[in-house]
């Protein structure tokens, strides 16, 4: 089966949003559960208007969920699949010892 080139330039979005470090980063923080932006700039170390952006490219390409509790903006995984994907490029990133000639 071929893939419609839709999926094929949703999958490609997809793949761009995951593509900085940062936002692996706080997708993995996002596995140990819901959490704040301030959570997440404590856990991280980076500064709340880079969070801010990373979960916007996040929350854009359906990666992450947004709740509202009052005046506190909740971020959550969207789904299981984001944890594959996640956990599959980095157990394949390790995998990876040295590049093909």
């Amino acid at each position: 089966m071929t893939p419609e080139r839709a999926d094929l330039e949703a999958a490609a979005r997809l793949f761009r949003a995951l593509a900085t470090p940062a936002r692996l980063h706080l997708l993995c923080l996002l596995e140990e559960g819901p959490a704040t932006v301030s959570r997440l700039v404590d856990r991280s170390g980076l500064s709340q208007p880079l969070v801010s952006q990373h979960l916007r490219t996040l929350r854009e390409t359906g990666l992450v969920a947004l709740t509202r509790s009052g005046r506190e903006a909740v971020y959550a995984l969207a789904d299981t699949h984001v944890s594959h994907i996640v956990g599959d490029a980095l157990s394949h990133a390790g995998e990876v010892q040295t590049p093909p000639a």
